[in-house]
């Protein structure tokens, strides 16, 4: 996998940070002394909140704070979500939203970015209706954000640019994390798959990895900055480095990680099944600091519907990956995604999701009913089935779901989990966290546990949600 055709250059790196330079001249004339207030919001993916704390380190070197309040905002950035048509229709209303704020405060600069941005139909109707939009730029170039508030800043004109490319790979950019003791580290962009109901490659390009060694160095630094839970992201982690030696493989990159000094976790998404290997799971068995939780979407349990969402794998495939998994991790966590109602698909075809269901018993499923997206070949395919019929089919597989996670949370009773103490629950005076499982777990403990490991004894399983006493 030759990724050199994917990297910025220094000089083009070496560019934007003049152009940071130069805007935050024009932010600190423009507010006078004033530290001006930047809302950033992001939907979808955690690949997204990545890319978001990316522009977030971006803004914050070109003298921006920011403020979880859009009517404190002189900057508001959002980065979007193209997966499903009603993340878009959510957009566009919020985005209307602003018309208002724009009104009462014209210095306010209002931008868009992220994949339904790299979209060209998308990019045109903002460009058309909502002329207060300031600023749009698609997935290629979200390392420019400097050079496009300069000009934004400058010429009070708007800026658009939804360049087109495979993709690229840009080290080095600032970031303002989002979280404290969790972290998310991209290892890979893109996707090659082409999933006939997925617009991810023509937004996310081709398939790219980040070099080896320089994903390590991120990673060893997070660990001596005390995080406690790093997880690698990648459009599909499987295909990392795949056309590489074995010792650059994904396989190789979590082992090696897992064997870094100190005290903390690994987790990895998303897997795809056509790549995930036998190796990758005796990895995830080996070492105590990966995550005993496997995201493995298997989509649809009828190989005819498979073959039609151009998965590349059987049902035959995708149950022997999970028997070997069972095998070696008994106690694995496996969780995934499900489309109901993909064009064409019979009840006869959908009860084989069904049984897939009662076969694997999942900890925990995101379902969702096919929702088309322009561009991709099953937006034009011949979908007689009704979205009411859909809709039952789709409570059918929730409920048997919701039954299924039951019996897998009544067996945690009695049972001691170390837990990230990851916050505050929602229940006054309890706090929250996950096992390695990803399964949510409340107990009463002092705040002063959040951010660290704790050993939680389960005395009281719900569904979704298991309540504990803390150990110790």
């Amino acid at each position: 996998m030759d990724n050199s055709r994917f990297s910025i250059s220094k000089e083009e790196l070496e560019k934007q940070r003049e152009y940071t330079a130069l805007a935050r001249m024009l932010v600190e004339a423009r507010f006078e002394g004033k530290t001006p207030k930047a809302f950033v919001h992001t939907y979808g993916c955690q690949g997204n909140v990545s890319d978001g704390e990316r522009l977030q380190g971006m803004l914050q070197q070109m003298g921006y704070d920011f403020t979880d309040d859009v009517k404190k905002a002189d900057l508001v950035l959002y980065n979007t979500c193209a997966i499903r048509e009603h993340a878009e229709d959510r957009i566009y209303g919020n985005v209307g939203a602003l018309k208002q704020y724009k009104k009462s405060n014209p210095n306010l600069i209002i931008a868009l970015c992220g994949c339904m941005m790299q979209q060209e139909r998308v990019a045109e109707k903002i460009r058309r209706s909502y002329p207060f939009v300031d600023l749009l730029f698609g997935t290629h170039v979200s390392y420019k954000l400097p050079e496009f508030i300069y000009k934004c800043l400058s010429t009070g004109k708007r800026v658009f640019d939804i360049t087109e490319s495979d993709g690229n790979i840009v080290e080095g950019l600032p970031i303002k994390r989002d979280g404290r003791f969790k972290a998310w580290v991209p290892v890979m962009y893109g996707c090659n798959n082409f999933c006939s109901y997925c617009i991810v490659p023509y937004v996310r390009g081709r398939e790219r990895s980040r070099d080896f060694d320089c994903v390590m160095e991120e990673v060893k630094g997070l660990v001596a900055d005390g995080y406690k839970e790093i997880t690698l992201l990648g459009q599909n982690v499987n295909s990392y480095n795949k056309d590489l030696s074995e010792d650059k493989r994904f396989p190789a990159l979590l082992k090696a990680i897992s064997e870094l000094e100190g005290d903390f976790i690994v987790r990895f998404m998303t897997s795809h099944p056509r790549d995930c290997t036998r190796e990758l799971l005796d990895v995830m068995a080996s070492s105590d600091k990966i995550a005993k939780h496997l995201h493995l979407p298997f989509q649809s349990g009828n190989d005819r519907v498979l073959k039609e969402m151009n998965r590349h794998y059987d049902r035959e495939k995708y149950l022997s990956l999970i028997s070997y998994a069972y095998e070696i991790m008994p106690e694995l966590s496996i969780t995934s995604d499900v489309i109901v109602g993909f064009p064409g698909e019979s009840y006869e075809e959908f009860k084989d999701t069904l049984s897939l269901l009662e076969e694997v018993k999942f900890t925990s499923l995101f379902t969702f009913i096919f929702s088309p997206r322009p561009g991709t070949k099953a937006y034009d395919m011949e979908d007689p089935v009704a979205y009411e019929e859909k809709s039952r089919w789709f409570k059918e597989l929730t409920s048997l779901q919701e039954k299924i996670a039951g019996q897998r949370t009544a067996k945690m009773k009695g049972r001691t989990y170390r837990v990230l103490v990851e916050g505050k629950s929602k229940t006054e005076g309890l706090l929250s966290g996950r096992t390695g499982g990803n399964v949510i777990i409340e107990f009463m403990g002092d705040e002063s546990l959040i951010g660290t490991f704790a050993s939680v004894k389960v005395t009281n399983p719900k569904t979704w949600v298991v309540y504990g006493e803390y150990i110790g």
